[in-house]
Protein backbone atom coordinates (compact mmCIF):
# COMPACT_ATOMS: atom_id res chain seq x y z
CA UNK A 1 0.00 0.00 0.00
CA UNK A 2 1.64 3.38 -0.34
CA UNK A 3 2.54 5.72 2.29
CA UNK A 4 2.60 9.18 3.14
CA UNK A 5 5.56 10.72 5.08
CA UNK A 6 4.88 14.05 6.44
CA UNK A 7 6.24 16.37 9.53
CA UNK A 8 3.97 18.50 11.65
CA UNK A 9 5.22 21.81 12.82
CA UNK A 10 3.73 23.60 15.37
CA UNK A 11 3.69 26.53 17.35
CA UNK A 12 2.63 27.34 20.73
CA UNK A 13 1.71 31.16 22.47
CA UNK A 14 2.98 32.15 25.78
CA UNK A 15 -0.49 33.32 26.69
CA UNK A 16 -2.26 30.07 26.61
CA UNK A 17 -0.43 26.70 27.89
CA UNK A 18 -1.64 23.51 26.69
CA UNK A 19 -1.03 20.11 28.30
CA UNK A 20 -1.44 18.33 25.12
CA UNK A 21 -1.64 18.74 21.98
CA UNK A 22 -4.61 16.71 19.41
CA UNK A 23 -4.45 16.06 16.19
CA UNK A 24 -7.15 14.24 13.80
CA UNK A 25 -5.55 12.84 10.60
CA UNK A 26 -8.49 12.25 7.99
CA UNK A 27 -7.31 10.59 4.73
CA UNK A 28 -10.41 10.32 1.66
CA UNK A 29 -10.29 9.04 -1.72
CA UNK A 30 -12.66 9.53 -5.06
CA UNK A 31 -12.52 5.50 -4.81
CA UNK A 32 -14.80 2.98 -3.22
CA UNK A 33 -13.18 1.51 -0.09
CA UNK A 34 -14.14 -1.51 1.90
CA UNK A 35 -12.78 0.15 4.86
CA UNK A 36 -13.39 3.57 5.78
CA UNK A 37 -12.99 3.34 9.19
CA UNK A 38 -9.44 2.99 9.31
CA UNK A 39 -8.86 6.58 7.43
CA UNK A 40 -9.33 8.25 10.58
CA UNK A 41 -6.50 8.66 13.37
CA UNK A 42 -6.66 10.65 16.78
CA UNK A 43 -2.79 11.56 18.31
CA UNK A 44 -2.43 13.21 21.57
CA UNK A 45 0.78 13.80 22.60
CA UNK A 46 1.84 15.77 25.78
CA UNK A 47 3.31 19.33 25.95
CA UNK A 48 6.36 19.83 27.55
CA UNK A 49 7.77 23.43 27.61
CA UNK A 50 11.99 23.56 27.18
CA UNK A 51 13.00 26.34 29.93
CA UNK A 52 15.07 29.25 29.59
CA UNK A 53 16.61 30.15 32.73
CA UNK A 54 20.20 32.10 33.18
CA UNK A 55 22.25 31.47 36.15
CA UNK A 56 24.50 34.52 37.21
CA UNK A 57 27.17 35.57 40.38
CA UNK A 58 28.45 38.47 41.33
CA UNK A 59 30.60 39.35 44.25
CA UNK A 60 32.23 42.38 45.53
CA UNK A 61 35.29 41.35 46.46
CA UNK A 62 37.41 39.94 43.55
CA UNK A 63 40.53 39.58 45.36
CA UNK A 64 40.75 37.23 48.55
CA UNK A 65 44.42 36.33 49.93
CA UNK A 66 44.70 33.36 52.11
CA UNK A 67 47.63 33.10 54.32
CA UNK A 68 49.86 29.74 53.94
CA UNK A 69 49.27 26.95 56.53
CA UNK A 70 46.65 28.82 58.16
CA UNK A 71 48.52 31.33 59.74
CA UNK A 72 46.09 34.07 59.97
CA UNK A 73 44.73 35.44 63.27
CA UNK A 74 41.81 36.77 62.56
CA UNK A 75 39.08 36.11 59.92
CA UNK A 76 39.55 38.04 56.95
CA UNK A 77 36.85 41.12 55.17
CA UNK A 78 33.28 39.85 54.87
CA UNK A 79 32.38 40.02 51.31
CA UNK A 80 29.07 39.45 49.40
CA UNK A 81 28.26 36.97 46.94
CA UNK A 82 25.10 37.21 44.70
CA UNK A 83 23.64 34.47 43.08
CA UNK A 84 20.60 34.70 40.93
CA UNK A 85 18.62 32.35 38.94
CA UNK A 86 16.24 34.16 36.07
CA UNK A 87 13.43 32.49 33.95
CA UNK A 88 13.63 34.07 30.65
CA UNK A 89 10.97 32.52 28.86
CA UNK A 90 7.15 32.98 28.99
CA UNK A 91 6.60 29.62 30.99
CA UNK A 92 6.32 29.37 34.83
CA UNK A 93 8.72 26.62 36.05
CA UNK A 94 8.27 24.70 39.22
CA UNK A 95 10.59 22.86 41.32
CA UNK A 96 14.09 24.35 40.62
CA UNK A 97 16.79 23.19 43.49
CA UNK A 98 20.21 24.61 43.30
CA UNK A 99 23.20 22.94 44.89
CA UNK A 100 26.29 25.01 45.24
CA UNK A 101 29.61 23.13 47.18
CA UNK A 102 31.52 26.46 49.25
CA UNK A 103 35.39 25.82 48.98
CA UNK A 104 35.89 26.15 52.84
CA UNK A 105 39.07 23.94 53.57
CA UNK A 106 42.36 24.31 52.91
CA UNK A 107 45.68 22.99 54.27
CA UNK A 108 45.38 20.90 57.28
CA UNK A 109 41.59 21.72 57.49
CA UNK A 110 42.15 25.41 58.15
CA UNK A 111 39.19 27.03 57.63
CA UNK A 112 39.63 29.65 54.49
CA UNK A 113 35.67 30.46 54.35
CA UNK A 114 32.59 30.54 56.39
CA UNK A 115 29.31 31.65 55.59
CA UNK A 116 28.05 34.37 58.03
CA UNK A 117 24.29 34.55 57.08
CA UNK A 118 22.00 33.59 54.03
CA UNK A 119 19.69 36.26 52.74
CA UNK A 120 16.83 35.16 50.07
CA UNK A 121 14.97 36.21 47.81
CA UNK A 122 11.34 34.22 46.11
CA UNK A 123 13.66 31.12 47.35
CA UNK A 124 14.31 28.90 49.90
CA UNK A 125 18.28 28.40 51.33
CA UNK A 126 19.16 25.75 53.40
CA UNK A 127 23.25 25.70 54.64
CA UNK A 128 24.06 22.30 55.64
CA UNK A 129 27.32 20.74 55.69
CA UNK A 130 28.49 18.14 53.12
CA UNK A 131 26.19 14.53 53.34
CA UNK A 132 27.31 11.60 55.12
CA UNK A 133 29.78 9.64 52.53
CA UNK A 134 30.81 12.55 50.68
CA UNK A 135 34.64 12.94 50.45
CA UNK A 136 36.22 16.37 51.32
CA UNK A 137 39.22 17.42 49.89
CA UNK A 138 41.69 20.02 51.50
CA UNK A 139 43.46 21.83 49.25
CA UNK A 140 46.64 22.27 49.81
CA UNK A 141 47.99 26.42 49.24
CA UNK A 142 50.69 25.16 46.36
CA UNK A 143 48.16 23.56 44.49
CA UNK A 144 46.13 27.05 44.48
CA UNK A 145 48.85 28.32 42.71
CA UNK A 146 48.01 26.46 39.03
CA UNK A 147 44.31 27.59 39.42
CA UNK A 148 43.44 30.64 37.79
CA UNK A 149 40.20 31.44 39.74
Amino acid sequence: PPQVSFTLELEFSCSVLLDRAEVTLQATSDSTEATPEDNVVKLSVPIRYEPDLFLSSDTNLHRYEVHPLGTFAHSGPEFTTTVKVQNLGCYAIQNITLHMALPALGHRQATILSVTHVLADNATCVLQPPREGTRVVPVPPEDLLHMDR
